[in-house]
């Protein structure tokens, strides 16, 4: 069990993180505005956990103008997907093993 408890990644413990990278995992990408929105957070909340997102490197920022205003949205990098997916798979081997 304690091997099982040690492939969970602290990272996404955070709600707002889990929330940040479940829709990057089935949205190609998604604008500030309506990650915000989705998970019903604050500007500054979700910036600064869009922050160590990105400086983990779990996720790509693209900015860019439309109609005269900055756009900024989001994606997921590979070693980002593959850190979720681990994290995820962790949680599952957790709940089988509680389950027996």
């Amino acid at each position: 069990m304690k091997e099982i408890i040690a492939q969970i990644n602290k990272v996404f413990e955070n709600k707002t993180r889990l929330g940040v990278m479940s829709a990057l995992m089935v949205n190609t990408s998604i604008d500030f505005t309506d990650l915000r929105d989705l998970l019903g957070i604050t500007d500054g909340n979700l910036a600064s956990n869009i922050y160590l997102l990105e400086r983990l490197k779990y996720l790509k920022v693209k900015k860019r103008i439309i109609a005269r205003k900055m756009r900024t949205s989001y994606s997921i990098t590979e070693s980002g997907r593959r850190a979720f997916l681990e994290h995820l798979k962790a949680l599952e081997s957790l709940i089988e093993g509680l389950n027996r």
